[in-house]
């Protein structure tokens, strides 16, 4: 008898662990849309890619899966230009989607509970990444915000100190794979060290290498046809440029575009008269990444030996180092 009941047990305990949710279950409603397709996107490289879909029935969709630690996502159904951004975990979420506004409401994620406390206030100026990461030192969210929006507002010193506080347990967290790999890049460009050698297409689809341009001051000056900022600072660099080319200085453009037609424009439209380069691969071209570019506009002073003499130089203090430099 004593058998018997200890095989039922055994049974029980087996078909428990059995119903456990081993992945994530995402049980949706959708306001503002009754039918139609919802897309579950995964986030890299600053990008949202489609990873799933669901068939909206009757303003309910459930998605189902696994990631190896709590990850970003993003929702949208067909009319969303943008994706509502969440963090997905392996648990049972509920999750209401507003189809007009873009606006989400997550129920059974603590991960998610962390990255909305903090969505707005990483925009704030002043915010304090380093009171984030002290509080949830072992949180993948904490790792997201460090690596997506302050490595390029950090010294490399401070995001190396902000860094190590987090728990080693994040080790093979990707936020944390990509960290210490923009760590690592920025390492190689400090001031004082060598450019980096790279070989890109012109816009007539020309190799051109960076060390065809030894023996002048260049601007290395990393921007997109699509970004306003780099729009507005283009005719400081136009000015830097005709100031000073005389004078053994010139700009070496590198675009993050994808479309030709659009980056071919801009350089017409803003009067760039200098050497352009693209592979047309947007975040993902490995150039930027080589010189451990997080935003643009962002650019790099070389001096004729090839060698970096200063970073991320806009308005008059371009105009104010080349004075310097080339008295």
């Amino acid at each position: 008898m004593k058998q018997f009941f200890a095989i039922i047990t055994a049974c029980a305990l087996l078909a428990g662990c059995q119903q456990a949710p081993e992945g994530y279950v995402i049980k949706g409603e959708v306001e503002g849309a009754s039918e139609g397709m919802v897309y579950l996107k995964s986030f890299r490289n600053k990008m949202f890619f489609n990873t799933d879909s669901a068939e909206i029935k009757e303003g309910h969709f459930e998605f189902s899966g696994k990631v190896e630690t709590p990850l970003l996502y993003g929702l949208a159904t067909e009319d969303m230009r943008y994706p509502a951004q969440f963090f997905v975990e392996n648990k049972a979420m509920n999750v209401v989607l507003n189809a007009e506004d873009g606006s989400i409401s997550i129920q059974g994620s603590p991960a998610n509970d962390i990255f909305l406390e903090n969505a707005e206030k990483v925009f704030e100026k002043g915010y304090n990444i380093d009171s984030l990461v002290t509080k949830y030192p072992d949180s993948p969210v904490a790792a997201f915000y460090l690596y997506r929006y302050f490595t390029y507002q950090l010294t490399l010193d401070n995001l190396k100190d902000t860094r190590a506080k987090l728990a080693p347990t994040l080790a093979s967290c990707p936020y944390i794979l990509d960290l210490d790999k923009i760590i690592t890049q920025l390492e190689n460009v400090q001031i004082g060290k060598v450019a980096p050698e790279f070989s890109l297409p012109d816009t007539a689809g020309v190799q051109v290498s960076l060390s065809s341009f030894r023996g002048k001051y260049l601007l290395i000056d990393f921007w997109a046809a699509w970004c306003p900022p780099c729009r507005r600072e283009n005719p400081n660099v136009v000015k830097a440029f005709e100031d000073f080319k005389d004078k053994g200085f010139t700009v070496l453009g590198i675009s993050l575009d994808r479309d030709k037609s659009q980056w071919l424009k801009a350089i017409a439209d803003d009067k760039l008269t200098w050497t352009h380069l693209s592979d047309l691969k947007y975040w993902d071209s490995e150039i930027p990444a080589l010189y451990g570019v997080r935003g643009i506009p962002d650019n790099v002073l070389l001096n004729p030996e090839g060698i970096i003499i200063a970073r991320n130089i806009t308005g008059e203090a371009l105009h104010n180092k080349l004075k310097e430099v080339m008295p």
